[in-house]
């Protein structure tokens, strides 16, 4: 007996562009969901905990970051975005000439025939962009624009070019090293095998990752994976073998969810998502004889569970000069009425050593400072909160560098209350992370300090005393400073979200909650011994 498909078609307003940059520009100023989007914005705008210059969907929530390209002079930015009138994910789109100010586009590709449109990436061609993504109970799908602002979408083929089951599926599970510690294959299903695809390009052939895991041998513990395929057309696409060697810098329970795969300097790295950690990343060698990429050396974007208030997962792509530019959704931790996740500030990576990773804020976040404060340089005495009067807000950037001396701990608190009853801290522990064993050399202490790790950590234990909101457990992540470096933090505040970064080389992030009105305050303490703080800045920030 026969049964027919379901019809997936979406609900949402769909429109066809154009094919000029005027034409289109000025049909979308016209067009009743963009209009839509600006209502939605205004109204939603009030919400004090809705950030003002972290991209925030215009209607509904968002979820994973997808497909992050540059094209024709502009970035495109897209998202899982829930229309109301049909609440499955959709691609949401916006675009900005600078990472930072974003305007809203409409949604760029639609349910059908898959049932919901997840995630995946995109490839810029001389002509056109390829977006890969998964089709939810379908596949991996591939569609392609060549518009001036990436508004109409064509889906090639018009079904899943990867099929959740079929022939590619079982060439896949025959072979070897789908086998278990007995030599049995492994039943479908055990495996997540197809889902969240990038895509790249060399010699003429297209190639993606499909993230999943595999059974580690012989525990068969759940282990994350990333299945390459390949393709000349776009259409067919042939199974190849698990793409990652070496890899040891996971998580037993992770997987390899919502990959990307670029090249940083003179290597590559592959940015990814764990369902059970969150975001992460490792760097290695593409070996393109053989199609593996050789893992040397791995790290995080999230430090503990990605829920409540965590980063997510990456979208990425590269600079042009040699980095790549990655954003990441952070999820929520109170119930925010009509959206939910929101976009992080952009990052650009590169590599300060063979097996490091540097991190820094990426574009043109300047444009958004406003009102300027300066506190002097001066010493925090030891075990003595210093309050910063003259600085207090909640959408702020703050540029602090400080000399911690011999004070084995440095704390700022920001959306601070006058009464302490509300603070989120931000602590810096000099010396007391892991020892380095790849940097020791030898038992001196001297040598051991060099070789040892410090800590930076966001608290959100007594960000807020509301009801209905959830503390994150203390993101703390891994920094090293050389000897006698000073602390360089620049810290951004936007509302319900703090993100931090450490000299460069570090960025730990998390959302807050500050149930009164007067959380607004900074204060700087070193405990034990005197601190020296060498400059600081503040600027209030404008709106995107």
């Amino acid at each position: 007996m026969s049964t027919t498909p379901p019809d997936n078609t979406s609900s949402a307003p769909r429109f066809t562009f154009a094919g000029t940059l005027a034409e289109q520009q000025a049909q979308l100023a016209a067009n009743p969901l963009m209009e839509r989007f600006r209502e939605s914005r205004q109204r939603l705008a009030s919400d004090p905990y809705r950030p003002l210059y972290h991209f925030v969907s215009p209607e509904s929530g968002l979820n994973d970051p997808n497909g992050l390209c540059f094209w024709q002079g502009q970035w495109h930015l897209f998202y899982q975005g829930y229309p109301p009138e049909d609440s499955r994910p959709h691609w949401g789109h916006a675009v900005s000439t600078d990472l930072i100010h974003w305007r809203d586009l409409p949604y760029a590709l639609y349910p059908h025939p898959e049932e919901a449109c997840w995630s995946g990436s995109t490839l810029v061609e001389a002509d056109r962009v390829i977006a890969m993504y998964h089709g939810h109970r379908a596949g991996n799908m591939v569609a392609v624009a060549s518009d001036p602002l990436l508004l109409n979408w064509q889906k090639v083929t018009g079904n899943p070019v990867v099929p959740i089951a079929g022939p590619i599926w079982e060439q896949a599970t025959g072979n070897e090293i789908f086998r278990g510690s007995r030599e049995q294959v492994v039943p479908a299903g055990a495996i997540n095998f197809i889902y969240d695809p990038c895509i790249w390009k060399k010699g003429g052939v297209y190639y993606s990752l499909s993230g999943g895991t595999l059974p580690h041998v012989p525990s068969g513990k759940r282990t994350r994976a990333e299945f390459l395929f390949r393709s000349t057309d776009l259409e067919t696409w042939e199974y190849l073998h698990p793409f990652v060697e070496g890899d040891c810098f996971g998580l037993i329970g992770d997987d390899g969810a919502c990959p990307y795969f670029w090249p940083i300097g003179d290597r590559h790295i592959l940015l990814h998502f764990s369902h059970m950690s969150g975001g992460k990343y490792i760097l290695g060698d593409y070996d393109t004889r053989r199609d593996k990429f050789a893992a040397t050396a791995g790290g995080c974007f999230t430090f503990g569970a990605y829920y409540p208030g965590g980063v997510h997962a990456p979208t990425a792509a590269p600079d042009g000069q040699g980095g790549v530019v990655a954003l990441f959704n952070i999820n929520q931790g109170k119930p925010t009425p009509g959206w939910n996740q929101i976009m992080s500030l952009p990052r650009r990576l590169t590599l300060s050593g063979v097996d490091d990773l540097a991190m820094e804020p990426a574009g043109d976040i300047a444009s958004l400072r406003g009102q300027h404060h300066q506190v002097a340089p001066q010493t925090l005495p030891a075990n003595q909160e210093v309050v910063l009067e003259s600085i207090h807000g909640n959408a702020m950037e703050i540029e602090a560098e400080i000399d911690p001396q011999a004070a084995p701990l440095i704390e700022m608190n920001v959306l601070r209350s006058p009464g302490n009853e509300e603070y989120t801290r931000i602590s810096f522990f000099k010396l007391r992370g892991f020892r380095n064993w790849e940097r020791h050399a030898g038992w001196d202490w001297r040598k051991v300090q060099e070789a040892t790790d410090s800590l930076i950590s966001v608290d959100s234990s007594h960000s807020s005393q509301l009801p209905d909101v959830l503390s994150r457990a203390p993101e703390t992540a891994p920094v090293h400073l050389k000897p006698g470096e000073p602390l360089k933090l620049r810290v951004f505040i936007d509302k319900s979200v703090v993100e931090v970064f450490v000299n460069g080389r570090q960025c730990v992030t998390l959302r807050v909650y500050p149930g009164r009105a007067d959380s607004l305050g900074v204060s700087l303490l070193a405990q034990g011994q005197d601190a020296t703080l060498i400059k600081f800045d503040a600027w209030q920030m404008k709106s995107i």
